[in-house]
């Protein structure tokens, strides 16, 4: 069912010039910006989605949101905003597992997979430690 709502705003957003991608109940929209007018274009999809989201009685997670500049265009200067709440411009962000930087290279995703691994396999020899030593403290 939720694929029958989730189509109608591709096309609803899609008709405001901007750019669309799904993936379940995920939705990015992005638009090249070139000037103001396209600004504007982005803002105006966004009041799309908040009015689909209204009329369908769904809620956009506006904490989950944000803005990416990728390349040199800057929207640092500019308010965009979901129902009146201002979206924050980051230079990174975590799409689906991925972190993806303004710069578009991976090395922050990297480091940030090297440390997790490191954490777990911490978190492994720990497991082993303490039962190689609770076997040595019970020993007959």
């Amino acid at each position: 069912m939720f694929l029958i709502f989730i189509n109608e705003l591709a096309e609803v957003l899609d008709r405001a010039g901007v750019k669309v991608r799904l993936f379940a109940d995920d939705v990015k929209v992005y638009v090249q910006i070139v000037g103001n007018y396209d600004v504007d274009k982005l803002q105006r999809a966004l009041d799309l989605l908040v009015d689909w989201a209204q009329t369908w009685q769904l809620t956009v997670s506006v904490d989950k949101c944000c803005v990416l500049n990728i390349g040199r265009s800057s929207l640092l200067e500019h308010n965009v905003s979901i129902a009146g709440h201002k979206l924050p411009t980051l230079l990174s962000c975590r799409d689906l597992g991925v972190t993806i930087s303004y710069d578009l290279k991976p090395a922050e995703h990297i480091g940030q997979m090297v440390a997790e691994a490191h954490q777990r396999a911490n978190i492994i020899m720990r497991s082993f430690f303490s039962q190689e030593m609770l076997a040595h403290w019970f020993e007959p």
